[in-house]
């Protein structure tokens, strides 16, 4: 099989380190991503909330008392930030991009990963429920379902698909030990 030299490493011609079994893992360059290329995740929620926002601008339909609202809006808002911040803390430590178009040069899984296969879509839902119910938007809390399905279809399944190329082996046994979600 055809090889070259790739930062000082043999690589095939499907990327695969030579002499590693198939998931022995993957030298990252720009041929392979998870393809997620149109929009980014964060946006999907960011506009999915606004047009929940402004639907309920325009018929404002409460479904929880102004207390409960508080008190369930407001946790969540500051747990996922918090979350968010954890995940991004990790990625940043680990030196992977968290652009979803960018190729993954290693399987991460310390800090939040160790809970949650997906730590930022998690935190990004949190903080979408939190806001949507602090304005006690039916809309936006109608929306989510929505929202999640998307990106558990068109993000998640994308990338977890180039995560078992990637890595094979190594990220199958993560997936079995850890969560999608919590």
């Amino acid at each position: 099989m055809f090889t070259w030299r790739y930062l000082g490493t043999e690589v095939n011609r499907l990327g695969w380190k030579e002499g590693s079994e198939h998931g022995g893992g993957r030298v990252s360059n720009d041929r392979d991503d998870p393809g997620i290329k149109k929009v980014p995740p964060p946006l999907i929620y960011l506009l999915a909330l606004f047009l929940g926002l402004l639907l309920d601008r325009r018929k404002h339909l409460p479904f929880l008392p102004r207390g409960v609202a508080k008190a369930l809006g407001w946790p969540l808002v500051g747990c996922g930030l918090a979350l968010n911040g954890w995940f991004v803390r990790t990625i940043r430590e680990a030196h992977i991009p968290i652009r979803t178009d960018k190729p993954v040069p290693r399987l991460t899984t310390e800090g939040p990963f160790r809970y949650s296969r997906n730590p930022s879509y998690l935190a990004l839902t949190m903080i979408y429920a939190g806001i949507a119910i602090l304005r006690n938007s039916v809309w936006a809390i109608l929306l989510l379902p929505f929202v999640v399905s998307i990106i558990q279809r068109e993000v998640i399944g994308r990338e977890e698909r180039y995560l078992e190329r990637a890595f094979g082996a190594k990220y199958l046994a993560y997936k079995r030990r850890v969560r999608r979600w919590v």
